[in-house]
C-alpha cells in the first residue's frame, strides 16, 4: 500500500466536514478504524471542495447503528449506515472483503452475517461481505474513488495506483473489467459518468470491455436505472455525459426508442444537446432543475414522430399529442422507472406546445398564468433553437411576458371581438307602424 504522507498532499481538515471528522472520531474511540474514503478524498485532492462525505470503517452496519443514535442502516445489496447531523448526511459503509471471505478470515468486528449472493450470470445480487481495508480498497469501481484519508495521522492511502491515474487524468476500473462489470453493469454508467464530470480519458481496457459488456444493463432493474439516470443528468455535466453515452452506445439501454426516434427527426438530437446545455447552465447558476424537463427532452423525438403520424391519419391534434405522449411514456417505463409526479409535468410540456399556437383569447392569456407555462415556454425556446419551425411563437410569447397587464390584454384580444358582445353597439331604428 502506498502511504503519502501530511506533507506530501494538500488535504486540510478545515475543508472536512464537521460532521465527518465527528463520525470517524467516535468510531476510533468505539474501537475501530475509521477514513474518509472515495470522492472527498479525490476532490480534496484535485483542490476542489466536495460536497458529501463517505466514511469507510471496519465495524459492521450494526455496530455503527449502535454508536449513533442519528443513524439507520439502509440496502439490502449493500448495507450502508446514514448517520444524520441536520440535512447533512455522512455514509458509513464498513469494508468489503472478496467473495471467497468467511467470517472466519474478515477483519470487522461482530462480522457473523457476511454473505454474497451472485446471478446465474454472473450479477451481483448482495455483497455483504465484510474485510480489511486494503480489500476495501480493490472491492470498489474506481481507483480514482479508492482513495483513503486518515484524519488522526493526516495520512493518505493508496492501494489501487489511484493517484497516479488521478496524475494522467483516466478513469480505470479497479480488476478485471469484464468481471466487474458483469458483477455490475451499472459500473460501466458510472464510468462514463466520472469521466464526463471530470473530463478525464477513459483507459483502454476499461473502454475495450464496454462493447462486450453492455448487454448486461438490460439485466438492471427499471427503477435503479432510472436513479443512474438522475446521476448522469443532474450533476451539472449532462452535455458531457450525454455525449459519452452516445460514443460508447449506451443510451440505447436507457432511451432505446430516442435513439431510434432519432434517425428520422431532424432537429431532435439539437433540441436533446441544448436541454443538456441549458440543465448544466441552471446549475451552474444554482437555479432548480427538473428530472420531468430533461425526460420530456430526452423523449420529445419520440413523441413528435408519434404526433406527427397519428395527425396525418386524420386525428385531433390534442387527441394526438396526447396520445403520442401516453405511447412514449408507457415504451420508457419499460427500461426506466419513471415517476408519476414526473410523467405528468412530462404531459403537459409536451401538450401546452399546441396551447402555445392560441395567441388572442380569454384561454390564450390565461396560459401565462398556468403553473406548467415557464416549464412548456423554455421548452418552445429550445425547440426554435434546434431548428424546429414554429411560425415565430418563441419570440411572440418572450414578448407578451414584457407588457404591462392592460398591454397584454390589448395585444391578445380576440380579432374582431376587441368590444364584449352587447355593448356599444349600433342600434338598429325601432319600427314605427
Amino acid at each position: 500500500m502506498n502511504i503519502i504522507p501530511r506533507d506530501q498532499h494538500c488535504i486540510s481538515r478545515k475543508h472536512i466536514s464537521d460532521s465527518a471528522l465527528k463520525v470517524m472520531s467516535r468510531l476510533r474511540k468505539g474501537g475501530f478504524q475509521a477514513y474518509l474514503v472515495g470522492g472527498a478524498v479525490r476532490d480534496l485532492l484535485r483542490g476542489a471542495h466536495p460536497k458529501d462525505f463517505d466514511v469507510a470503517t471496519d465495524a459492521t452496519p450494526e455496530a455503527v447503528n449502535e454508536l449513533f443514535r442519528n443513524s439507520r442502516i439502509i440496502g439490502r445489496r449493500f448495507r450502508i449506515v446514514h448517520v444524520r447531523f441536520g440535512r447533512e448526511i455522512i455514509e458509513v459503509t464498513t469494508f468489503r472483503g472478496h467473495h471467497d471471505s468467511t467470517p472466519d478470515t474478515a477483519q470487522s468486528k461482530g462480522a457473523s452475517k457476511h454473505h454474497s449472493q451472485q446471478s446465474a450470470s454472473g450479477l451481483l445480487l448482495r455483497d455483504n461481505v465484510y474485510g480489511t481495508l486494503a480489500e476495501d480498497a480493490a472491492r470498489r469501481d474506481l481507483t480514482i474513488n479508492a482513495l483513503y484519508y486518515d484524519s488522526e495521522k493526516f495520512e493518505v492511502f493508496d492501494q489501487v495506483d489511484g493517484l497516479e491515474d488521478m496524475a494522467q487524468q483516466q478513469i480505470r476500473i479497479i480488476g478485471d473489467p469484464d468481471q466487474r462489470y458483469t458483477e455490475d453493469p451499472v459500473r460501466m454508467l458510472r464510468v462514463l459518468r466520472f469521466a464526463a464530470k471530470l473530463s478525464f480519458g477513459i483507459a483502454p481496457d476499461t473502454a475495450a470491455a464496454i462493447p462486450r459488456c453492455a448487454h448486461l444493463l438490460e439485466q438492471i432493474p427499471s427503477a435503479r436505472l432510472f436513479d443512474e439516470f438522475l446521476k448522469l443528468f443532474l450533476g451539472g455535466y449532462a452535455a458531457a455525459t450525454l455525449d459519452q453515452l452516445i460514443q460508447h452506445d449506451l443510451l440505447r439501454y436507457l432511451f432505446p426508442e430516442t435513439c431510434i426516434a432519432l434517425e428520422e427527426h431532424p432537429t431532435g438530437q439539437a433540441l436533446v444537446e441544448a436541454a443538456m446545455v441549458s440543465t448544466d447552465v441552471r446549475i451552474a447558476a444554482d437555479k432548480p432543475v427538473t428530472p420531468a424537463f430533461i425526460l420530456a427532452a430526452l423523449l420529445w423525438p419520440v413523441v413528435d414522430n408519434a404526433f406527427q403520424r397519428r395527425k396525418a391519419g386524420d386525428e385531433p391534434p390534442m387527441v394526438a399529442i396526447h396520445g403520442a405522449g401516453q405511447d412514449a411514456i408507457s415504451a420508457a417505463a419499460q427500461h426506466l422507472s419513471i415517476p408519476r409526479r414526473f410523467s405528468q409535468p412530462m404531459r403537459e410540456i409536451w401538450e401546452f406546445q399546441l396551447r402555445l399556437q392560441r395567441k388572442t383569447g380569454r384561454k390564450a392569456l390565461e396560459l401565462l398564468e398556468h403553473r406548467r407555462f415557464r416549464a412548456a415556454y423554455d421548452f418552445l425556446l429550445l425547440r426554435e433553437q434546434a431548428g424546429e419551425e414554429t411560425d415565430g411563437l418563441g419570440p411572440w410569447w418572450t414578448e407578451v411576458q414584457t407588457l404591462s397587464k392592460p398591454e397584454r390584454e390589448e395585444k391578445m384580444a380576440s380579432k374582431g371581438r376587441r368590444n364584449r358582445p352587447g355593448r356599444n353597439r349600433t342600434q338598429r331604428p325601432k319600427h314605427t307602424e
